[in-house]
């Protein structure tokens, strides 16, 4: 299985709950994290408040913010190889990566209905 990290912005928490301002993003993915480790997925985060050794001990992630910015966060590498910096990524890219099947039916957390075909018409 692929080794997918996750280095995050300087966050209070990795889950999106803690302060007054819950962060849907991080709540969603928090939750896709859980689920694909529960699958078998090998993810870990690093907080760039608490593990700051972590991103300066990484040339990848170390180039990366000197040639981005710590506003670039978050960035998400898989076996050492940058594939996606910004955002974080949704449940079908995390099992994507890390080989895991997703059933077609399956909605992540930031999606509004079943299998994500919010608008489409036909049969489902």
């Amino acid at each position: 299985m692929k080794n997918i990290r996750v280095f995050d912005p300087a966050l209070c928490c990795s889950s999106g709950v803690c302060g007054v301002d819950v962060d849907q993003a991080l709540v969603g993915f928090a939750a896709d994290v859980a689920w694909a480790g529960a699958q078998g997925a090998r993810i870990e985060r690093f907080n760039l408040a608490q593990e700051p050794m972590a991103f300066a001990a990484d040339a990848t992630v170390k180039a990366f913010l000197v040639r981005s910015g710590h506003e670039a966060l978050p960035l998400i590498l898989v076996d050492g190889d940058i594939v996606m910096a910004g955002r974080y990524p949704q449940r079908a890219e995390l099992a994507r990566w890390a080989g895991i099947a997703v059933p077609a039916d399956t909605a992540g957390p930031g999606s509004c209905c079943p299998g994500g075909r919010c608008g489409q018409t036909g049969t489902p």
